[in-house]
């Protein structure tokens, strides 16, 4: 089967067999086309309102001192590399601590010292499988308050902000080589260059562990073409290759033989030259579109948008049972009915709000939402029933749409 319409399970336990500690969050973000980029505003301001939460020095689960590398090149160029392989790259506090001071000591030198940023993942599989949630479901289980339990959530968001609004003379390039997901997506999609390759496999699967799409999929999401969001959103499906670039989740595309001159270039080159370099190297948009990896996406553009722009999730489910016939549509029903129902009603309710909120407030949003998440059930059962215990069946409260009421929904958001 096309594996982007896999389900986003199997992918869980595809990753568990590559890592001797999992803890891989599904969840992620991105960010669309520059001209979707917001104005930059004042970080130092949303630090302050974000980091009245408290942080928690639990969620530290790897506190290696190599767990981030930081490599100085010419020009005063950097080079970032995650560096937890054993857990594909998955970021945790530890990793945000270092990387989060970083961050705001090159923006308070920007003016004065210009710099390109190049991020990676170690290793060939992932750029960042994503988020530590194991460490979350273990200090609830503990008896952590809700509140606490956001703390990581918290420190991650304002590192998503930063990168977010890092200033023209700061550029950011995520070279997003293998598996991206969750805080991965976090980390790279905000920045103004995102760079996918062959290898890249991106997906957002928060619904199969009762969550929501958070580190700033409120924002990107809902402006990703033709539905394109809501689809990725609710129902886990994965892009790969080129298809990341075509959707505009990715600025770039860069074959994979070519990434190591490619990294070279931007490393030895003042921050000027990004553009250039970009387009030496990039496969332009129309061979992209030419590309047998892409023909898939290009199939399911016309059912998604016809399909996924519904108001409710039931009338997206009775639009999709409409055309059952094609193995699309069908495929798409498997996958929405095993996902959380209140992660799938509150995330088409997020996609409907984050469309009409700016950058910064989709993180003000998103920040309550996690709590109000901690305060329930399905996120750790979904935790649970594919990382902990890996049974793969979680059960839900409530367990159907029907008993998922509006004022349900409604309280995710107040």
């Amino acid at each position: 089967p096309n594996p982007s319409l896999q389900d986003p399970s199997t992918l869980a336990l595809t990753l568990e067999e590559d890592s001797d500690n999992f803890e891989i969050t599904m969840a992620t973000t991105s960010s669309c086309r520059p001209f979707y980029r917001i104005n930059r505003i004042s970080s130092h301001i949303k630090q302050k309102q974000l980091l009245r939460r408290p942080t928690v020095a639990r969620f530290l689960s790897s506190q290696a001192e190599d767990d981030v590398l930081f490599e100085d090149r010419k020009y005063g160029n950097v080079l970032i590399t995650l560096n937890r392989q054993k857990a594909l790259n998955a970021l945790d506090g530890s990793m945000v601590m270092k990387l989060t001071p970083k961050y705001q000591a090159w923006v308070n030198e920007a003016d004065k010292s210009p710099r390109t940023i190049v991020m990676k993942g170690a290793g060939g599989k992932a750029f960042c499988a994503g988020g530590d949630i194991k460490a979350i479901y273990d200090s609830k289980k503990q008896g952590l308050p809700p509140r606490e339990c956001c703390a990581f959530f918290n420190d991650e968001y304002v590192l998503n902000q930063l990168i977010g609004n890092l200033p023209e003379t700061l550029p950011q390039v995520a070279i997003l080589n293998g598996i991206t997901m969750g805080g991965g997506v976090g980390l790279s999609v905000h920045g103004k260059y995102r760079v996918a390759t062959d290898n890249t496999m991106f997906a957002m699967p928060e619904t199969a562990i009762g969550f929501f799409c958070d580190v700033g999929g409120s924002y990107f999401l809902p402006r990703l073409k033709r539905n394109l969001g809501t689809y990725l959103a609710l129902t886990g499906a994965r892009l790969v290759g080129p298809e990341v670039a075509l959707a505009g989740i990715a600025t770039h595309f860069v074959k994979s033989e070519s990434l190591l001159d490619f990294e070279n270039e931007l490393l030895s080159s003042p921050y000027t030259e990004i553009e250039n370099i970009l387009t030496r190297f990039s496969v332009p948009s129309s061979e992209l579109q030419e590309m047998p990896e892409s023909k898939a996406l290009w199939e399911r553009l016309d059912p998604i948008e016809r399909c996924f722009g519904h108001a409710s999730v039931e009338d997206i489910i009775e639009s999709l049972e409409k055309e059952s016939s094609q193995e699309f549509a069908s495929m798409c029903l498997k996958l929405l009915k095993k996902m959380s129902p209140t992660s799938l009603k509150v995330v088409l309710r997020q996609m409907q709000e984050g469309a009409k909120r700016d950058f910064t407030q989709c993180f003000k949003m998103e920040l309550l939402m996690s709590e109000r998440f901690m305060e329930r059930d399905d996120f750790f059962e979904g935790v649970r029933a594919l990382l902990v215990d890996k049974d793969k069946s979680p059960k839900w409260n409530p367990p159907t749409l029907q008993e998922v009421s509006e004022e349900d929904v409604s309280a995710f958001f107040k």
